[in-house]
């Protein structure tokens, strides 16, 4: 019967894309990377576009300084707990309903964010927002990995890699432009004709691909676990910095993360269809690429946090200024992506993964030499390699970590891919942004009284501290001399870069590692077993 499958399911595909008669372009392989690409590019765009809308809704929402924060947090939160699980859906019921379902629901829960008209239901949607996010990108990765050949997934996951490079890009710039000249509510309202387009051409486009050997059934109880894990450990994430790492709130949550971590570990290894199968993790190549993609997003997303307040705060940059000058880097993601693709395509993963680290590595460490002082050619130059460097990693690892995984769980390393770059992310962000804040506050004293200013009233030195950790100079009373104005906001600038360049050597060195551990990485090997095209 498998092998009847197997022949039915090649015979069906063949030539791809196109049915017995010739007709149809259902099942595809470059329009279906085209479908999900358009998919997939609301959640990159939303990473980035709101940010920049953030300031404006705080005000025209009259939003607390938390609240807002929960605007980005509470979508982030919210992704990276329902990942796995949003895999394990479309393994069960089919990547294609579940990437429809995901496309229809960000569409609409984004024009419920845009008619909110308070910051309570913004967030709301904007939870539900994430919830829908999460099943769109493990369903992506599913549908190209049931649609192209092994030998050619490389090269569909380097375009697809480009497509978020691009939209990742754009956020910052399109933001600023409809947050300008339009409203913030026009930032969520894009996302609704691209959600329809998606739409449109999932059911046109798009075959269902699943395996014989798919699970028929859920592990709640895992499933209950790792999504009470992962809440806790990005929770205390996101929180440690304002707790402080050492307070006990801190410890509890993410304490209550390993605690929860395993009892999931040990239910996995007694439940008769296991969210996760523990054997996944016996492929060296999947396990060293889960990790190096914690590692990558730790430095990449961690370190790159500090780079938007440096344009904007150090060097007055408008927020579309500041992605204008990002675009050396994030243009570099677009194009290697793809370059990227090719190489592993030929040479494997490993040499290309391997370089790229090594590049990033270079470009971290010469991140960590800027000055407030420094010019645009420095800058460039550091930007470009690090979208170089960053491109054959993301393209790699991910077909690392889906390549090597049985087709039936291809849904669940799907997952377990954006889950681990969530989390690194997340993890990078608060434990440099930690760092960054221990030096400025060691650094702003030394600085101020360099710069002949008089000492801070101790009531004021925490608001001063804060505000400095983001390259804010405090606003001087009227009639202060410009020459004392330029004085207090050199001391500012130069301590933010201080701690910037802390947390830039820092992130060199977890690339570093991470170069190290892709020396374990391999391309795909396992068997996809038998599919059955619907």
């Amino acid at each position: 019967m498998s092998q009847s499958l197997t022949k039915s399911a090649t015979a069906d595909a063949s030539p791809p894309g196109t049915s017995p008669g010739g007709r149809s372009l259902q099942g595809h392989p470059w329009l279906t990377l085209l479908t999900v690409a358009v998919g997939v590019m609301m959640v990159a765009l939303d990473g980035t576009i709101v940010a920049i809308a953030n300031p404006v809704i705080q005000a025209d929402l009259k939003a607390a300084p938390s609240e807002i924060q929960w605007v980005t947090s509470g979508y982030l939160l919210a992704l990276a707990v329902f990942l796995i699980t949003a895999g394990k859906i479309g393994d069960r019921f089919g990547h294609k309903t579940t990437f429809l379902v995901g496309a229809v629901g960000f569409a609409a829960t984004s024009a419920a964010i845009g008619f909110a008209g308070n910051i309570q239901t913004v967030i709301f949607f904007r939870v539900l927002q994430g919830l829908f996010g999460a099943l769109l990108q493990p369903a992506a990765l599913g549908l190209l990995r049931g649609a192209f050949p092994a030998e050619k997934l490389n090269m569909a996951i380097g375009i697809w890699g480009g497509v978020i490079g691009a939209s990742t890009a754009a956020g910052p710039i399109v933001g600023g432009l409809l947050v300008e000249h339009v409203s913030w509510e026009s930032v969520f309202y894009i996302n609704i004709p691209v959600g329809l387009i998606a739409l449109a051409l999932g059911l046109w486009i798009l075959r269902d691909v699943r395996s014989e050997n798919a699970a028929k059934s859920f592990d709640v109880p895992g499933i209950v676990l790792l999504s009470a894990a992962m809440f806790a450990l990005v929770f205390g994430i996101i929180k440690a910095p304002e707790w402080g790492w050492g307070d006990v709130s801190t410890v509890v949550f993410l304490g209550g993360a390993v605690l929860l971590m395993t009892a999931f570990a040990f239910w996995q290894r007694v439940a008769k269809e296991p969210l996760i199968p523990l054997s996944l993790f016996r492929s060296v190549p999947l396990s060293a690429g889960t990790l190096l993609m914690v590692l990558m997003a730790f430095a990449f997303f961690g370190a790159i946090f500090f780079v938007t307040f440096y344009l904007q705060n150090v060097h007055g940059m408008t927020p579309v200024e500041a992605g204008v000058h990002l675009l050396p880097m994030t243009g570099m993601m677009i194009i290697g992506s793809p370059v990227a693709g090719i190489a592993i395509g030929k040479l494997g993963p490993r040499i290309p993964i391997v370089a790229g680290m090594l590049i990033t590595t270079t470009a971290m460490f010469g991140m960590s030499t800027l000055d407030a002082g420094s010019g645009n050619g420095a800058m460039a130059l550091w930007f470009v390699l690090m979208g170089l460097g960053i491109s054959p990693v993301m393209v790699g690892a991910t077909e690392v970590i889906v390549g090597n995984a049985p087709l039936e769980l291809s849904g669940v390393a799907g997952g377990l891919q954006q889950s681990a770059m969530q989390v690194g992310g997340s993890l990078g962000t608060a434990v440099l942004g930690a760092l960054m804040a221990a030096r400025v506050k060691d650094t702003l004293p030394g600085k101020w009284a360099d710069a002949g200013l008089p000492p801070v009233d101790p009531a004021q030195s925490e608001g001063l501290n804060q505000a400095a950790q983001l390259g804010l100079a405090p606003p001087a009373p009227a009639g202060t001399p410009q020459q004392v104005v330029d004085a207090m906001a050199g001391a500012v600038h130069d301590s933010f870069v201080s701690g910037m360049s802390l947390a830039f050597a820092v992130a060199s060195v977890v690339a570093f590692a991470a170069a190290v551990l892709g020396l374990l990485t391999r391309r795909g090997t396992t068997d996809a077993g038998p599919a059955v095209h619907i």
